[in-house]
């Protein structure tokens, strides 16, 4: 069991190389982060002995005076497990509402083959477990993709016409009818607690229309007698160019739609002057993947995802 060591949160930004000491793909946008109230500074803490981190844990949100919505920073290497647990149980007490549930746990950017580097699968199953004691479970493995500036852009559909999303309900409708069949386990676990109106309502208000990028990037995507296939929400967050929703309507599946509409979103964006283009999709849904591949998208990363129930 380890000791003399201290849990506290940052003291001032002063401590912001301390806290980034351990490497990690996000640390160079924590200054920006806590310039824009996305972060806090009581919202990231540290265990430090002798002027030296052990381990970390830190909160994101959406925008300023919102409450924490990810806990995308976390490392224990320096810990043993008795330690590790009480940063987590000191700092989620410090941070979170008591009575609710904590955000989901992101662990961004692993690298495509971090499963073949036995240090990398050593400390992220030290992670997860540590988060488990304290009621997380495993959810999804995502793929993490990108479309460079100078790789082809993909050509426009010769099956499909797109136009702008007319308004909010038109949207709404079509994703109320995309998660029919979805393979996405975010929405699968959001589909156990809300019907299928409810969780596009949900995922429209608090996702896509907060979005600052134009709204007239977004695209319906339609056969020549005018019946919609599916969409295509090109979009820009606060980090980078993305392809934040993409869908088929289910009984259009099966006919490669979803390339003609992945291309409309990647012509919208490179049309823009971006040089890179973001999209993640589940490990588990294979058909998305094989799609990004096919647009020049390549795997950039992985990325693990955990919940509270």
């Amino acid at each position: 069991m380890q000791s003399d060591f201290s849990i506290r949160p940052l003291n001032g930004r002063e401590e912001l190389d301390l806290f980034c000491s351990i490497p990690y793909a996000i640390n160079h946008e924590i200054h920006s982060d806590l310039d824009c109230g996305r972060r806090r500074l009581e919202w990231l803490w540290v265990a430090v002995q002798d002027g030296r981190l052990l381990g970390r844990i830190g909160w994101w949100t959406r925008s300023a005076g919102e409450p924490p919505a990810v806990l995308d920073i976390f490392d224990i290497s320096g810990l043993d497990d008795h330690a590790g647990d009480a940063l987590v149980a000191t700092a989620m007490r410090a941070v979170l509402p008591r009575d609710g549930t904590p955000p989901q746990y992101l662990r961004w950017l692993l690298a495509p083959d971090w499963r073949e580097e036995p240090a990398e699968v050593r400390e992220a199953e030290r992670r997860g477990a540590a988060l488990g004691r304290f009621g997380a479970r495993p959810l999804a493995e995502r793929l993490r993709f990108q479309w460079d500036v100078g790789a082809p852009v993909p050509p426009a559909s010769t099956r499909l016409t797109f136009r702008p999303i007319a308004n909010r309900e038109e949207l709404v409708d079509l994703m109320t009818e995309v998660v029919s069949g979805t393979l996405d386990a975010h929405t699968i676990r959001e589909l156990t607690a809300m019907t299928p109106a409810e969780q596009a309502a949900s995922q429209y208000e608090n996702e896509l229309a907060r979005y600052t990028s134009s709204h007239a990037w977004w695209r319906i995507a339609e056969l020549p007698d005018g019946r919609p296939v599916g969409f295509v929400i090109p979009a820009r967050n606060a980090y980078h160019p993305i392809i934040a929703y993409i869908g088929v309507l289910p009984e259009f599946r099966g006919h490669g739609y979803v390339d003609d509409i992945l291309a409309e979103g990647t012509r919208v964006l490179a049309g823009a002057a971006v040089s890179r283009i973001r999209g993640a999709t589940d490990v588990g849904n294979a058909p998305m993947a094989r799609a990004f591949l096919r647009a020049g998208y390549r795997v950039l990363a992985r990325q693990l995802d955990m919940v509270w129930e």
